[in-house]
């Protein structure tokens, strides 16, 4: 029993505890500009957001707004300075790599997680009505074109959430920060659950984003819970409802 247990701290440790060692840092007028950037960019993506999330399903247009999200999220991230992809040491702490397998194994285990916290939406209206809304975009028009959309959106979204801003907050607070953020840019959906979400997604990939001082392990975890939860919740709502 004490090995699984010990597999599982250093899995923690290494994945969301124990920064990587990196020099990330900027002059103060490459800092500044930074954080316009990423102020401006959050009040156009926020109205972006918004919008799309109101569109009537079936509607072509929905479409267009969500391409449009992403391309507001990577300009801004782009525009405002560096962004890095980061590396992770392993569950043993002897080398570092890419944050690929234990951001894999996050992402699925974030899935599996709001998988099972289904059967309770399910058994709410209230939670489940806005939900069944949301994913009607989905069921309603060209999955693949969908799952596309969901996929570019999530890499855009790490690159300015876990990146531009991330490194706009600065060293203190930036999990929290950013992960609040995160949000109450959600909240403009005005669907409970997906603020939620965005809270447990943002803390994890923030803590990720801490510990790797990069992008692509937020990126990989958010892809993972996200094409999963686009696919695999509807059947799993229609299963417990």
């Amino acid at each position: 029993m004490a090995w699984p247990i010990q597999e599982l701290r250093r899995f923690v440790e290494a994945a969301l505890v124990n920064p990587v060692p990196r020099d990330h840092r900027e002059s103060d007028a490459a800092f500044r500009r930074r954080r316009i950037v990423v102020a401006s960019t959050l009040v156009i993506g926020a109205a972006v957001l918004a919008w799309a999330l109101r569109i009537t399903p079936g509607d072509r247009l929905f479409y267009v707004a969500t391409l449009a999200l992403p391309v507001v999220w990577v300009v801004g991230a782009v525009s405002s300075g560096p962004l890095h992809l980061g590396y992770s040491t392993t569950r043993l702490g002897d080398r570092q790599s890419r944050a690929v397998v234990q951001s894999l194994v996050l992402g699925f285990i974030l899935l599996v997680t709001f998988l099972a916290g289904s059967a309770v939406v399910a058994q709410i209206p209230a939670l489940q009505d806005p939900v069944d809304r949301l994913l009607a975009h989905a069921s309603s028009g060209s999955l693949p074109l969908v799952a596309a959309i969901t996929a570019v959106n999530g890499i855009a979204e790490e690159l300015y959430f876990r990146g531009a801003l991330y490194a706009a907050i600065g060293a203190r607070h930036a999990v929290l920060s950013s992960t609040a953020v995160y949000a109450l840019v959600t909240a403009a959906t005005g669907i409970p659950l997906l603020v939620f979400a965005g809270v447990v997604l943002g803390t994890v990939v923030g803590l990720q984003r801490r510990v790797t001082g990069g992008i692509l392990g937020p990126s990989i975890t958010h892809l993972t819970w996200s094409l999963g939860m686009l696919l695999l919740l509807p059947h799993t709502l229609e299963l417990f409802g």
